[in-house]
This record gives C-alpha cells, structure tokens and sequence, in this order.
C-alpha cells in the first residue's frame, strides 16, 4: 500500500523517467503557441477587417486546443510509468491510443476550461504579443491624435458579424455533442470542443453590446435604483459586514489558487487515465443525497429542465472537481493535502528560482532583459510544467493503486 506521503517522491520518480517526451511536448506546445500568437497579431490588420477579426477568434479558439493537446500528450506519455496502468495490462486491459484519448477527453476539458475561466490568460497573451509587436504604430497614431486599431483584434467584431457566427457554431456545436453522446468514433469529441470554444468567443461580442443594453435598462428602473440605495445603506449598518468581506474576499482567491485548480487540473488528469465521472450520481453515491437524486430524475421533464437551467454553471464548474476530489480523498486525506502543498510548493519555487537566476544573471541596462527574459521565463515555465503533470500523475496512480489493494478498483465510469 503505498503511503500518501510518498507523492513527493513518487511524481520526481515520473518527472525523472519521463523527463525527455515531457520536454519535448512543452516545447513544441510553446513554439506552436508563439507562431499562433504572431499570427494573430498580423491576420488583424488589413483590408476586409471584419473577416480577419473572425479569423482573430478562430486562432485563439486554436490556441487553447494546442493547449489542450500539449496537456494531454504530456500526461499520455506518463501512462506507461504508472503503477496502475501496469496492473490493468496485467488484466489485460489495452492501452488507449493518444488520438483516442484526446477526442475522449476534448469536450470535458473545453467545459473545465472556461467554466474556469482559463481563456482570459490566453487573451491576455494575444492583447500583449498585440501591443509590443506593433508599438509604435499606436504611438505614432497617438502623436497625431489618430485612433489606432492596435490591441483591439478580440473586442472589434461587430455584434451582428458576432451574432451570425455564434448561430452557426451553436449548431456544430449541438451536431458534434449528439455524436459523442451517441459514442461515434472519429474527431467528434475533438469538434465539440473546437465548437464549444468557438460558440463562446465569436458570440462574446453580441452577448457584450446586448447585456450593455440590457444592464442600462434595468439600472433605470425605480425598483432597481430604490434597491441598489436600501443595499447600500444596510452595508453601512452592518458593523461586521465590511471585515467579514474583506477577509473572505482575502481567502477565495488563495482557496481557488491553492485548492480548486488543482483539483480542475486532475480532473483532466482522470480523464486522460480514463477514471471520471461528471455526473451528480456518481458524486452522491452511497449516500442518503442519492434518493434526492433519484427523485429529482424521476421528477417531470420541466421540473428537470428548470432544475439543469438554475443549476447549471455551478455544477459544471464544481460538479467534476467534487468527483475528483471524491475519488482523490478516498486514497488518504493526506493525499489530498500532499496534492495541494507539493502544487503550491511548486508554483512558490519558480517564482523564488526565477528571481534568484535574474539576480544572478544581473544587468546594467534593464533593457537588456527584453531578449534575456524570454529564455529565463521557458525554463522556469518548462520545469513547473514537467513537475505539475508529473505530480497529477503520481496523485491518480497512488489513489488507484490504493483502490485496487482495498479491491475497490478505479476503472471507466
């Protein structure tokens, strides 16, 4: 039975035995990433900028799934590593093939991924290679008092142009969903994400200029402004309530940093291994909740649709991390708290690392670091990388391992 508190050493034994396929991942994902973002930065200008506005989008929906297949090629090439994968060839259990994996895993992740809010980073990253790579255009235009079009590729696509793309990859996207709920082969799973992100960023403009006309309505009504007043006023009469906010608004971020990111990124872990569920059953299990889930199933059709309408946001944001964090915690408490220390740890490491190589690089000129950098942040970003899949990885094949010696074992669900 191997001990929790063995995921240290465990996931440096993965990192080391798989260091060089891991590497090899992490830099082709960075070198497609930066031709990607280059590209999107000079497809944006030019005649016929509505189209190229659209080409913006579809090029930051290709970049999360180079993103996502980067992650899963690097925990695919751990399988082989693994204690349990062992075991189930032993069974003989097959292995999976990386494209079968990555179809499978596809619509889950592209659900995770913005349920969670992952898309701003590579927003951000398109709006800053934007920026730097055309700098002086936008100076020369403010010299001048000219408007400049620099680091407006994602928020410049008029509603309408929005709107009509937001219909057609709905229906791609409903297309390529039916498909996989029917378990058809081929790239459907690969499709529904692709669709997923792209019905998002396409419609994001329309859904902007309709919910600014909308908000705009709403605050002028008099309920609303009279409430808005009376919400005010009972914040100002609450003694505790401004301490009470500001300790929690303190603790979240650091509870998602250091817990619930964590468990989002084992949940794609599972999937990769092939041991998941999303479904709410599967959560409540052996519990007395799983007769209110036997109810709520049982309910009529409206009382089912309004319930997925209320509930539906929150469940696909934690719904799969409660079943990770399910599966994860019937290893060992202590697997959970090794998970998130060794990730924290990590994280904290870089960053103390990278300061500690620029202060010992050193430079007279801070500009010099505009070509130094680059090189010092693909290390550091490498490194973190590497240890981060290899820890996900550790953690599911302790909890497995742990779960076939209790003769409970973790299989596809």
């Amino acid at each position: 039975m191997p001990s929790p508190y063995s995921l240290p050493l465990h996931a440096l034994r993965l990192a080391g035995k798989c260091a060089l396929p891991l590497i090899l991942w992490f830099s082709v994902g960075e070198l497609a990433r930066f031709v990607l973002l280059y590209a999107a930065t000079e497809v944006a200008y030019g005649d016929f900028r509505q189209v190229r506005l659209v080409a913006v989008m579809t090029l930051l929906t290709i970049i999360i799934l180079t993103a996502m297949t980067i992650t899963t090629g690097m925990l695919h090439t751990l399988r082989g590593a693994l204690w349990e994968m062992r075991a189930r060839a032993e069974d003989g259990v097959a292995g999976e093939r990386f494209f079968r994996t990555l179809d499978r895993v596809a619509p889950a992740f592209a659900v995770l991924y913005l349920s969670w809010g992952f898309q701003t980073e590579d927003a951000r990253d398109i709006y800053q290679m934007d920026i730097f790579h055309h700098f002086y255009d936008q100076t020369e235009a403010g010299w001048f008092g000219e408007d400049s079009d620099v680091g407006r590729g994602l928020v410049d696509l008029d509603w309408r142009v929005s709107l009509g793309a937001m219909v057609v990859t709905f229906g791609l996207k409903t297309l390529f969903g039916k498909f996989v709920e029917k378990g058809k082969g081929g790239f459907f799973g690969f499709g529904a994400a692709f669709s997923e992100f792209a019905f998002v960023f396409y419609g994001l403009n329309a859904t902007v200029a309709f919910a600014d006309a909308r908000s705009e309505w709403v605050q002028h009504r008099n309920v609303v402004a009279g409430t808005e007043e009376i919400w005010a006023e009972t914040q100002q009469s609450l003694p505790v309530w401004e301490s009470v906010t500001g300790w929690f608004g303190d603790v979240w971020p650091v509870f998602l940093d250091a817990v619930a990111v964590p468990l989002a990124w084992l949940t794609v872990a599972m999937l990769v291994f092939g041991a998941y569920s999303d479904e709410t059953r599967s959560l409540f299990k052996g519990t007395k909740l799983e007769q209110g889930v036997d109810r709520l199933e049982g309910a009529h059709d409206l009382t089912q649709k309004s319930f997925d309408q209320v509930t539906g946001g929150f469940r696909d944001r934690w719904l799969p991390l409660a079943n990770s964090f399910r599966m994860v915690f019937n290893a060992g408490a202590p697997l959970f708290g090794m998970m998130c220390l060794c990730y924290v740890g990590i994280t904290v490491a870089a960053e103390y690392g990278d300061r500690a190589l620029r202060l010992l690089i050193g430079t007279q000129s801070e500009w010099v670091w505009s070509f130094q950098g680059p090189p010092v942040a693909f290390v550091r970003e490498m490194i973190v990388s590497v240890l981060t899949m290899a820890l996900l990885a550790a953690t599911y094949d302790i909890a497995a391992t742990r779960a076939r010696l209790r003769g409970e074992p973790l299989s596809d669900v």
